[in-house]
C-alpha cells in the first residue's frame, strides 16, 4: 500500500475506507435513467491480520474497473454492526442485484484475487431495511456462492 492510502487494520477516523471504479458515475447515471439501479453487494469477511493484504489486491482491481462499481473496507475504528470486532468485512459493489450474470462476473473475478471460499451477496435494500445479522436477521443473502 502506498502511504497515504489508509490501512483497514489501523485506521479509526471513519468506519469505511472506499474505492471507486473509473466508470462508477457514467454506470450509475445510466442505471438510474432506466430504472435498474438496484444495488448490492458481495460480503467478504477477513481477519484483522489479513485484511491489509487482502484490501489492497481488491481496492487495485476496483480502481481498475475490474471488479463492481465501488468497493468499501470496514476499518479498526469499532462499529455496533459488526458481530465480530476481530473480522473485517469488504463489501463489493455491483449496480443491480437482479442482474445474475453481472453479479457472477465480479464473483468470478474475486475467486482470481483469492476470494474462494463461499461469501454472501445481499441488496442494498435489505440494508437500507435494516437486516443486519448483527440484529437477528437471518437468509439475507440473495446470492451464496
Amino acid at each position: 500500500m502506498g502511504e497515504e492510502e489508509p490501512r483497514p487494520s489501523t485506521w479509526e477516523k471513519d468506519y469505511y475506507i472506499h474505492a471507486h471504479a473509473p466508470n462508477e458515475q457514467r454506470v450509475f447515471s445510466g442505471y438510474k435513467r432506466e430504472g435498474r439501479w438496484r444495488p448490492g453487494k458481495w460480503l467478504v469477511f477477513v481477519s484483522r491480520k489479513d485484511v491489509d493484504e487482502v484490501w489492497e489486491k481488491i481496492r487495485a482491481a476496483t480502481e481498475a474497473g475490474r471488479l463492481g462499481i465501488s468497493a468499501k473496507v470496514s476499518t479498526a475504528k469499532p462499529n455496533p454492526l459488526s458481530t465480530n470486532p476481530e473480522k473485517h468485512v469488504i463489501c463489493v459493489y455491483t449496480p443491480d442485484w437482479t442482474d445474475e450474470a453481472d453479479v457472477m462476473r465480479v464473483r468470478e473475478e474475486l475467486r482470481r484475487l483469492g476470494i474462494t471460499g463461499k461469501i454472501p451477496y445481499k441488496s442494498d435494500e435489505d440494508t437500507l431495511k435494516g437486516k443486519y445479522a448483527a440484529t437477528g436477521h437471518r437468509r439475507i443473502a440473495k446470492y451464496y456462492a
